[in-house]
């Protein structure tokens, strides 16, 4: 089920732990480094594959080691983005800012691996 409006980090989180992306997508995601500030996540997303519905509740630095076509589908199947239909706005070693997001599965739509860094500030 997806939740009607984004939450934001002055909001509180409405979707439960476990579809934390170290959690719900382990193989996915590997934590870099974490402390009370700051978590580091290094994602690495094979060519063809779909990462399991996860969410990411804070709001994080994408840092873009190698970029990739991608559709971003809500857990209905919805699809909420599509990297294929916006001029290429990720090249590599790029950085860009996203909110938290809501649970979401990333489906790799790319020949090549997706390999993004995470920067998740906590507060």
């Amino acid at each position: 089920m997806a939740a009607s409006a984004e939450p934001t980090r002055k909001t509180e989180w409405p979707w439960p732990d476990s579809f934390d992306a170290m959690i719900a997508a382990p193989q996915y995601h590997r934590l870099v480094f974490e402390n009370e500030r700051v978590r580091v996540l290094d994602t690495l997303i094979p060519p063809g594959e779909t990462v399991p519905v996860h969410s990411h509740r804070w709001p994080a630095i994408y840092y873009v080691v190698v970029p990739g076509d991608f559709i971003r589908r809500d857990p209905d199947g919805k699809v909420l983005f599509d990297s294929r239909t916006v001029p290429d706005t990720r090249p590599p070693f790029s950085a860009s800012w996203l909110d938290c997001l809501p649970p979401h599965s990333v489906e790799n739509v790319s020949p090549v691996a997706i390999h993004v860094v995470n920067i998740e500030l906590k507060d």
